[in-house]
């Protein structure tokens, strides 16, 4: 198997390290697709829609480094703490996801081994060698979850305890005119930036995550200025 996580180099001195956890759809050998579960591949069970491109072109923008998983997140969420009951999730929109029925104690193990550890040992490795920096979990999200209302925020900024740079994030996007939310659609306080948080507390940083909203994401007329105003609002927070 090829290695689990792509790693981009950035500036020396950079003040972020980018991690990417939700990047891929793909289901690496000896793994494979079920075909009782193509209906999964491209859609937002398998992986972050639009958001890996983003954080590349991100990357390069910044002259950032990054971090970004080669894996499903159906195979294994990179983003779930080994307990997490969806660290392979077993139903969709209420049906069942064949390549998770029955796991063995075996299998699970296998897949920790050889890929949800691997990418964390490389993102710890990366920030080792960017010892100033915050890391910044890059993830995309549905304008409608399963059968909720719709989200009407385009960029929404999670944290848990780094509310003041999270605020000042907000606060540029917003004069750019983004439509943006605090801890939505989900809540950094609720302890949903795992990755994020596990590197930041392991090595004395600040954790944050920015989540777009997949029509945004993979809108490339778009992108220019996603990218553009992301970065000058980082600049901004951490100048």
């Amino acid at each position: 198997m090829n290695e689990p996580v792509e790693i981009l180099e950035g500036d020396p001195q950079a003040p972020i390290v980018l991690t990417c956890e939700h990047a891929s759809n793909d289901v690496p050998a000896p793994w494979s697709w079920p075909e009782a579960d193509a209906w999964l591949v491209d859609t937002h069970w398998a992986w972050d829609l639009g958001i890996a491109d983003v954080t590349r072109a991100l990357a390069q923008e910044a002259g950032l480094p990054a971090a970004l998983a080669r894996f499903s997140r159906l195979l294994c969420d990179a983003n779930r703490p080994l307990d997490a009951e969806t660290l392979f999730r077993s139903t969709a929109e209420g049906r069942g996801v064949a390549l998770n029925a029955s796991l063995s104690a075996e299998e699970r193990e296998r897949r920790i081994a050889r890929l949800h550890q691997p990418y964390h040992d490389a993102v710890d490795r990366l920030l080792g060698r960017y010892p100033q920096a915050v890391v910044l979990s890059m993830h995309s999200f549905t304008k409608v979850y399963e059968d909720g209302p719709l989200r009407p925020m385009e960029l929404g900024v999670l944290f848990d305890r780094e509310e003041a740079i999270s605020e000042r994030i907000a606060e540029s996007l917003a004069r750019d005119g983004w439509k943006v939310a605090l801890n939505e659609p989900y809540s950094g306080k609720d302890s949903l930036i795992y990755s994020a948080e596990r590197h930041a507390t392991r090595h004395g940083r600040r954790a944050l995550e920015l989540e777009v909203r997949n029509d945004v994401a993979v809108d490339l007329e778009r992108r220019p200025a996603l990218i553009r105003d992301v970065h000058r609002a980082l600049l901004h927070a951490l100048g």
